[in-house]
């Protein structure tokens, strides 16, 4: 049994409180937008007792880590040095990182700016967007479409004020709407729309819920819920509005791969697959270390949290070949 302890670390200029589990070689947990480290539960136990010391930090601006100020100390390169600075004081001179949704885009920048550091790296949900780099500032083609009269999720989280109010105004609301509408299982009708009318609010497209998912209970509910009341949402739309400065900062990486043996794992029914869908059919390109791309049956957007047993089976599958722990069991001896 490997309890989950909480502890707070000094990263790169900020306090980062992570949720940690087991020893053994490190693996680090990214999680996205609007999430905690706490999305990891399901994999801290599940990979630390297959030898490995994992964490799942709630990142900047997230949770019980710092919170800064201003909108530009949110870029990529921030977040990126976050996860470099977090291995070191830990004391490991290399980790297994994994990121879910924005987390998925720390971990592949981490990956290709530190190869040293992560040497094996997995992405779930959202695809590595290799383009992104060489490509126009990302809100010039969201502008675009709202010039035809559609609103793309992203250029909404862009100003400062609406967004961060709509979603505070009932914390533990939007979280259940925002999950339950991004999940698998739901209705075509009630599924969140990631582009809707420009004239219209983007609350009106995240379903009125009266229950549960069946991969949440009210304990967890609550526990997203109260942090986000707590901290609101500022934060982690900030990531959002560094789109273009990411852009501009990281544009030396354009026509990077990522060499590194690497994972990809997402729902079946994740809408962001839709979003991202050439970069998904491309990644064996963009990706030459990739080992496996896996869509699981029956799983949304929250794919670590709606399937946590078969997320686990991938996870554990591809540490054991690309990077193993001699602490791992390799047979049943009770």
């Amino acid at each position: 049994m490997n309890p989950i302890k909480s502890t707070t670390v000094e990263t790169n200029g900020i306090r980062m409180h992570l949720l940690e589990a087991g020893s053994g070689p490190l693996v680090v947990l990214l999680h996205g937008f609007p999430e905690l480290g706490y999305s990891w539960r399901h994999q801290l136990t599940a990979i630390a007792a297959a030898g490995y010391r994992v964490v799942a930090p709630d990142q900047r601006g997230y949770g019980r880590t710092d919170r800064p100020a201003a909108i530009e100390a949110y870029t990529l390169c921030h977040l990126a040095g976050d996860a470099v600075g977090l291995v070191q004081a830990l004391g490991e001179k290399q980790a297994a990182v994994f990121g879910h949704d924005w987390g998925s885009a720390v971990a592949w920048t981490s990956a290709l700016l530190r190869p040293d550091l992560f040497p094996v790296v997995g992405l779930l949900s959202v695809p590595y967007l290799a383009d992104l780099w060489a490509g126009p500032p990302p809100t010039s083609l969201m502008e675009q479409l709202r010039a035809g009269g559609m609103m793309l999720y992203q250029l909404y989280f862009q100003e400062p004020g609406p967004a961060d109010r709509d979603l505070a105004r009932d914390a533990r609301d939007s979280i259940l709407r925002l999950f339950a509408g991004s999940g698998g299982g739901i209705a075509p009708q009630q599924q969140w729309r990631f582009l809707y009318p420009a004239s219209e609010a983007f609350l009106d497209h995240l379903p009125k819920v009266d229950r549960l998912p069946s991969w949440l209970s009210e304990e967890e509910l609550e526990y997203f819920g109260c942090e986000f009341a707590r901290t609101g949402f500022t934060g982690g739309l900030n990531w959002y509005r560094n789109m273009d400065r990411d852009r501009e900062l990281l544009a030396f990486l354009a026509g990077a791969r990522i060499q590194q043996p690497s994972v990809f794992l997402a729902g079946e029914e994740d809408l962001v697959i839709q979003m991202y869908r050439r970069d998904f059919d491309i990644l064996e390109q963009t990706m030459p270390g990739l080992t496996a791309k896996s869509l699981i049956a029956g799983a949304g957007h929250w794919v670590q949290q709606e399937k946590a047993e078969e997320v686990n089976q991938h996870l554990l599958g591809f540490l054991a070949k690309a990077y193993p722990s001699p602490f791992g069991r390799i047979g049943d001896c009770s």
